[in-house]
């Protein structure tokens, strides 16, 4: 019961949000509230301030907050040495911002393990690497740079950022897009916290240029699908862009390149799954320079 309490604690106070906390934990709203009460009456304690729709840690809160993530990280090295202890099989948890690079790995990966089990877990590049210092994956691919010294990371591989558009889309006609010419027309954009979205905020803003109109889509395969429909153009990574005839990709002047890197923390990197994934990226890598 503790346990669920201070993870609970842990990650309210990360977000600053119960309702957040929630949603990441894969409870009811009412049911982290609950544990959080629970655990300031049994011992008497103000974990928090609360004040308008965001919450703070108090004085104990922050005091508390250190030890329940070195708590939560040797639960999470006890698990993962459980994982990984059998000599014939175990189990790899990968977090991913896009399978095209990954699906690589893991072709070469179980190729040479192939009695070990795998799990991906796709999301942008926030919330994989928001998995990877949470301990609940094991290694994250993403396209955001890190210069973190508790981090390995190794780049996969380079793409430059191109403009998808229907065929029958007034710029499909063009080969090469100047950026002005996205001025008039409806930009659809990947949600907060995706590094396409963040590199082509900066790119439009260092140009000047706002689009007629910017649609949020969620996810790279709703951007492609309402591209498909003719609600506007999308800017993506070029190996992200799917073979149809209904589609044109163009050049985007003075798009930069998106990068992919594969991220682990430096000391899993030496165990067995980990080592061998990385062994299999290193590869890949090698091979695509």
């Amino acid at each position: 019961m503790l346990s669920s309490e201070l993870k609970a604690f842990y990650q309210v106070a990360q977000l600053g949000s119960i309702t957040q906390a929630a949603k990441k934990l894969g409870l009811s709203q009412p049911t982290v509230t609950t544990q959080i009460r629970q655990l300031e009456a049994r011992y008497g304690i103000e974990l928090f301030y609360r004040g308008g729709r965001r919450l703070s840690l108090s004085d104990a809160g922050a005091a508390l907050l250190p030890r329940v993530r070195a708590l939560l990280q040797q639960e999470a090295d006890i698990e993962f040495f459980l994982r990984n202890s059998g000599q014939l099989q175990g189990s790899l948890r990968l977090g991913a911002t896009a399978p095209y690079y990954v699906l690589d790995l893991l072709k070469g990966f179980r190729e040479r393990l192939p009695q070990v089990e795998v799990a991906v877990q796709i999301g942008n590049s926030q919330e994989v690497l928001e998995a990877l210092d949470e301990f609940r994956v094991d290694l994250a691919a993403s396209s955001q740079r890190l210069d973190d010294p508790r981090l390995v990371r190794l780049e996969l591989g380079r793409d430059p950022l191109v403009l998808a558009v229907h065929r029958e889309h007034p710029l499909a006609a063009l080969g090469s897009v100047p950026l002005a010419a996205l001025a008039r027309h409806c930009l659809l954009m990947r949600e907060p916290g995706s590094t396409t979205r963040q590199l082509t905020e900066r790119m439009l803003a260092e140009a000047g240029v706002r689009p007629q109109a910017l649609l949020e889509i969620g996810s790279r395969e709703s951007i492609r699908e309402a591209v498909l429909r003719n609600i506007g153009v999308g800017i993506i990574a070029r190996h992200e862009v799917p073979h149809s005839p209904e589609l044109r990709v163009l050049t985007l002047e003075g798009a930069p390149e998106i990068a992919e890197y594969l991220y682990c923390l430096k000391e899993r990197r030496l165990a067995r799954l980990p080592a061998a994934f990385l062994a299999v990226a290193r590869e890949f890598a090698e091979r695509a320079d």
